[in-house]
């Protein structure tokens, strides 16, 4: 049977911890990751101009959704990034392929931004 105390803290002390642990998550990539900043920077900007320029909720919400869809990719690129330099400085294929693959979901979404914002301002424009 397994011991419910070994995985740590219960309750309303487990949700405050992870959420300081969040914080401390985006401090870091912030202070430590170039490609967050400017993602972040970027999707700051596009959320404020998304509600702005969206005529109701459901068109708000799907010019803001791709900004914090690239933001969200970015920290599960860079955890990756990190988790992978984390295990050896030596080059391995596998390693390769994880920093690869989380690119790649990176320019998903960003051809995801690009394709709604594109879409959107063809229709509310031209």
């Amino acid at each position: 049977m397994k011991d419910c105390n070994k995985k740590g803290k219960q309750g309303f002390k487990r949700i405050l911890n992870a959420f300081k642990y969040s914080c401390s998550g985006l401090i870091s990539a912030w202070l430590d990751e170039a490609a967050f900043r400017q993602v972040l920077s970027f999707g700051l900007i596009f959320i404020i101009l998304g509600l702005y320029f969206g005529d109701d909720f459901t068109k708000k919400a799907l010019l803001i959704l791709p900004c914090f869809l690239c933001i969200i990719v970015e920290l599960i690129n860079s955890a990756i990034e990190n988790a992978v330099d984390f295990t050896g400085t030596q080059i391995h294929p596998l390693a390769k392929k994880a920093k690869d693959m989380g690119s790649a979901a990176q320019l998903v979404c960003i051809v995801l931004f690009f394709v709604i914002w594109g879409g959107f301002i063809l229709e509310k424009f031209y």
